[in-house]
């Protein structure tokens, strides 16, 4: 059932709704959240469809006061800490359909046991994160997040002057490389049958010492603990390399904004305004799903933003001038 609270004010024009605010998804923008708008007495319903994207890693990294954690330990604490706020509830639910109302929401939720509940909510803040697009090759699902890494900045510390991989088939796999030599002087660009790169990117890698190796790949193969021991050509030889680097294609984990009509990046990202709204009015995101850097430190500053935003937003049509 929604929090029990009365409401502190609301305009004659505003609707009764159960909620003041659901959020979509309880990972680090959506948990942030929830514990600011907890904070302003806002009555909230978190709703958690599953393990987020870095549920494969060891740790988090670069989240000050909670580096090297593990990413569950990070949510379980994360969730303890809305226990104070009464009027905060998460619950294991999946979002099957947002309607948009002249002045509120409608979300239709499917349960654990699958039972569908329907609730009414002012204001709606997407945070469900986006799903990696793995290339297909054998032993990639296996070793993501262990031997198989997307951002330097969450785990080239931890694999320094290793000798290392960057895989790709694009031409942004030169940035990426130059990106991780400034973790390993021992850098080979992996394209696995791709030709593509240009004159100039094979100068730029070739003057930071990376090395170019166009073969295809039979697959990758690694420790039963998940790390990295090489990548075995298709030509039979073995590439040891203690890591491999990655820029992965994304996608939406939930439709939902595309199927509101949400304006979106070319790459499929939520394009969001200051306040972390969408071009649908009352509807947010935070978080991966929007452009920028990703990280969980940041995924959490913006579930932060929106909820301070989301409030300020509530608390002007509850005292119109």
């Amino acid at each position: 059932m929604p929090a029990a609270t009365t409401p502190r004010h609301r305009a004659p024009a505003q609707p009764a709704t159960d909620y003041d605010v659901m959020i979509i998804g309880a990972g680090s923008a959506g948990l942030s959240a929830a514990l600011v708008l907890g904070r302003c007495l806002r009555r909230v319903l978190v709703c958690d469809g599953g393990k987020p994207r870095n549920a494969p890693s060891p740790a988090v990294h670069g989240f000050l006061t909670r580096d090297g954690m593990l990413p569950d330990e990070l949510l379980r604490l994360g969730r303890e800490q809305l226990t104070p706020y009464k009027t905060v509830e998460v619950r294991e639910a999946r979002v099957l359909q947002v309607e948009v109302m002249a002045k509120y929401f409608r979300l239709t939720l499917e349960g654990a046991t699958g039972h569908t509940t329907t609730y009414t909510t002012r204001k709606v803040l997407l945070a469900t994160g986006v799903d990696d697009e793995l290339p297909p090759l054998d032993g990639m699902r296996e070793l993501w997040g262990t031997g198989v890494l997307h951002c330097p900045y969450c785990h080239g510390w931890e694999v320094r002057d290793k000798p290392l991989a960057v895989y790709g088939k694009h031409k942004s796999v030169t940035g990426l490389a130059l990106l991780v030599s400034r973790w390993s002087n021992d850098i080979t660009v992996c394209t696995d049958g791709w030709k593509g790169l240009t004159p100039n990117a094979r100068r730029r890698l070739r003057r930071q010492g990376i090395t170019v190796r166009e073969e295809e790949i039979e697959r990758l193969v690694g420790t039963p603990e998940g790390d990295l021991k090489h990548l075995l050509l298709k030509s039979g030889e073995k590439l040891v390399r203690k890591a491999v680097f990655i820029h992965a294609h994304q996608h939406q984990r939930s439709p939902i904004a595309e199927q509101l009509g949400c304006n979106l990046s070319e790459k499929g990202a939520i394009l969001v305004d200051k306040d972390q709204q969408t071009s649908v009015r009352g509807f947010y995101a935070a978080g991966d799903i929007t452009p920028g850097t990703q990280q969980a430190l940041l995924a959490a500053a913006k579930g932060c933003q929106a909820a301070i935003c989301i409030n300020e937003t509530l608390t002007r049509e509850e005292c119109p001038k």
